[in-house]
């Protein structure tokens, strides 16, 4: 069966994430404590223990997400011989493009772990606290969320952020302007138009400070050509060049998380048959049934739903 690995992003975190891993084995508990020690601090005993007011903190939530997923890739190697090379393409969602890279090989996981620390924080620290907003529009085409957005511009900067799925984007920017976009929505019958509690407006250019910020860390990043290639937000399609990587990683801060279109691509031109969603959660699994028909998802992230996906892979 043709399949694709698709890593999770900020939303599916939560308090004990990756704990039946650790404890059930060796492989996994390893992964844990390396991310633990790149960050010079107990990142695991937040992830398992909370509270959740520490681990929904930006700087925490992302290494903590990719160490989760991570440890999903280690022991579906370890313990049932099922390889990143296995699949046809990875892709992540925001954050999860780097699991991706690291689940391929390009980034090792010990620098993924600081890089998604320096992300964190430099995106926290990139617009001050209540001068950015984010609302979603449910039942909305991306048409509809252009004119809402560029409604919203009158007031400042208004982007579309996320274009997850079918009729769930994600705008971003200035506070007043995407209220304005919200209301603006309304006012053209899309379904839902509701403003999200985030920290920050994030894939916007408000964000250009955490831009350059990664920039200036991937500048000194070592970044190899991955075994598989990775379907990127900012190109909804395959890439392999180091270079062109690199620079897609500075550009996704600022730019639209095209997962829609990238689920798509995969789906069609791509050929893939089953998404397995290696991590926390299943947001991505449940995405997926709204993107496109025909095609199996399975969220691996327990022992047993590893069970579960190496028994699917042999049939």
């Amino acid at each position: 069966m043709t399949f694709a690995f698709i890593f999770p992003g900020q939303g599916s975190q939560s308090v004990g994430m990756g704990k039946d891993l650790a404890d059930a084995f060796s492989s996994a508990r390893d992964v844990f404590e390396e991310v633990d020690d790149a960050l010079s601090q107990n990142l695991s005993r937040i992830m398992w223990e909370g509270p959740i007011e520490d681990l929904t903190m930006t700087s925490n939530t992302q290494p903590a997400l990719m160490a989760t997923s991570l440890a999903v890739m280690r022991v579906l190697k370890s313990e049932f011989d099922i390889d990143v090379g296995d699949a046809k393409f990875v892709a992540g969602h925001s954050l999860g493009e780097y699991s991706a890279l690291c689940a391929a090989g390009a980034i090792s996981l010990g620098k993924t772990a600081e890089l998604l620390r320096l992300r964190g924080d430099a995106m926290q620290a990139a617009v001050p606290v209540g001068k950015g907003a984010m609302a979603a529009l449910l039942g909305a085409s991306v048409d509809d969320a252009e004119a809402a957005a560029k409604a919203g511009q009158s007031k400042g900067i208004c982007q579309i952020a996320n274009d997850n799925a079918t009729g769930q984007i994600v705008l971003s920017g200035e506070k007043a302007a995407v209220e304005h976009a919200a209301e603006a929505a309304r006012e053209m019958g899309v379904k839902k138009a509701m403003m999200l509690n985030v920290s920050a407006p994030f894939h916007c250019d408000m964000m250009a400070p955490a831009a350059q910020a990664m920039a200036d860390a991937l500048a000194d990043t070592l970044l190899a050509e991955p075994v598989v290639p990775v379907v990127n937000n900012v190109t909804a399609a395959p890439v392999t060049n180091p270079v062109q990587l690199r620079d897609d990683l500075v550009s996704q801060v600022t730019g639209r998380v095209r997962w829609r279109e990238s689920i798509e691509w995969m789906a069609g031109e791509g050929g893939i048959e089953m998404f397995a969603e290696p991590g926390c959660g299943k947001v991505l699994t449940v995405m997926l049934r709204r993107i496109v028909k025909g095609r199996e998802g399975i969220a691996v992230n327990s022992p047993e739903s590893l069970e579960a996906f190496a028994q699917k892979l042999k049939k």
